[in-house]
Formats: C-alpha cells, sequence, structure tokens
C-alpha cells in the first residue's frame, strides 16, 4: 500500500515557475515508476511527465518538454515536478500517481495508486 500527498500548488502569473512535490509514504519500500498528470476543469487527466525507479529515464508530453523536469528522491520517497514558463491553459489539478510495475507509461489506467491532487492555476 502506498500513500501518495502532493503540494506546492499556488495562483500564480503567467510565465512563472513552480515547483510541486509528492511525498511517498509506503509500509515496505519497494521500486515503482511514477508519473504526474493534470486535469483541467471540465476535462479528462491527461500525462505530463513519468519517470522510472532510478531516475534514468523520464519522459513527457510534448506540450511540456523542455519547460517542466520531473526527477525523484527514493531516499527522501520524495517525487518533484519543476515546472516553468507555465501557461493559463495549464491551469489544472496535477496529480502524482505511482506504478509498481514498472511500466513508466503515459497510460493512466497503468497507475495503481493516487495523490489527492493539488491546485495550480495561472493568471493571464
Amino acid at each position: 500500500q502506498v500513500q501518495l500527498v502532493e503540494s506546492g500548488g499556488g495562483l500564480l502569473q503567467a510565465g512563472g515557475s513552480l515547483r510541486l512535490s509528492c511525498t511517498a509514504s509506503r509500509r515496505t519500500r519497494t521500486p515503482d515508476t511514477m508519473a504526474w498528470f493534470r486535469q483541467a476543469p471540465g476535462k479528462e487527466g491527461v500525462f505530463v511527465a513519468s519517470i522510472s525507479w532510478s531516475g534514468g529515464r523520464t519522459y513527457y508530453a510534448d506540450s511540456v518538454k523542455g519547460r517542466f523536469t520531473i526527477s525523484r528522491d527514493n531516499a527522501k520517497n520524495t517525487l518533484y515536478l519543476q515546472m516553468n514558463s507555465l501557461k493559463p491553459e495549464e491551469t489544472a489539478v496535477y496529480y502524482c500517481a505511482a506504478d509498481p510495475q514498472l511500466r513508466n507509461s503515459a497510460y493512466l489506467g497503468n497507475y495503481e495508486y493516487w495523490g489527492q491532487g493539488t491546485q495550480v492555476t495561472v493568471s493571464s
């Protein structure tokens, strides 16, 4: 069982930066791949970025490449998402997720554990 808690969301102006964190509480420590998804009001959740257990492999949605960076610190059980040059259309609830089957994919259905989400609002 894994519990995920996101933090770091907030309100900021377009062009600004924000770093999200996701802390995992695990009864036993087992490898997993992790990801960030986001859901805008009235829309389905979409993939943002994912990262392998070692951190050596990362994948990004085309819309965020070059602006967002996903990383993890396994010693701290924490996942990060550094977001730069944010746009108003990226206003959404951001969720972290974990996949103990190590698939490191963009498919939402592959992720077994989810956080409660953190709101990011980007004003124009």
